[in-house]
């Protein structure tokens, strides 16, 4: 299925002089509206956002573990 051009048809737009341009001072024709939304778009879940927030910070507490650790028995020898 192809859907149709939304620019108007130069040989039937009136106001236009050959090759397509307007007069001084006249309007050129505008373009169909092919943007926006059909219907209103579903709100992001807060439940996903919270989840990489306490992945994040599980992991940088890991990561932070990990470095303590490695000091301690660094410093210990």
């Amino acid at each position: 299925m192809t859907s149709q051009n939304p620019d108007p048809d130069p040989r039937s737009t009136p106001g236009l002089e050959p090759g397509g341009g307007v007069s001084p001072g006249d309007t050129p024709p505008d373009s169909g509206q092919t943007s926006g939304l059909s219907h209103p778009q579903p709100r992001p879940s807060r439940k996903m956002s919270i989840a990489w927030l306490v992945t994040i910070v599980v992991v940088v507490a890991l990561i932070a573990g990990f470095f303590l650790t490695y000091l301690i028995v660094y410093l210990t020898r």
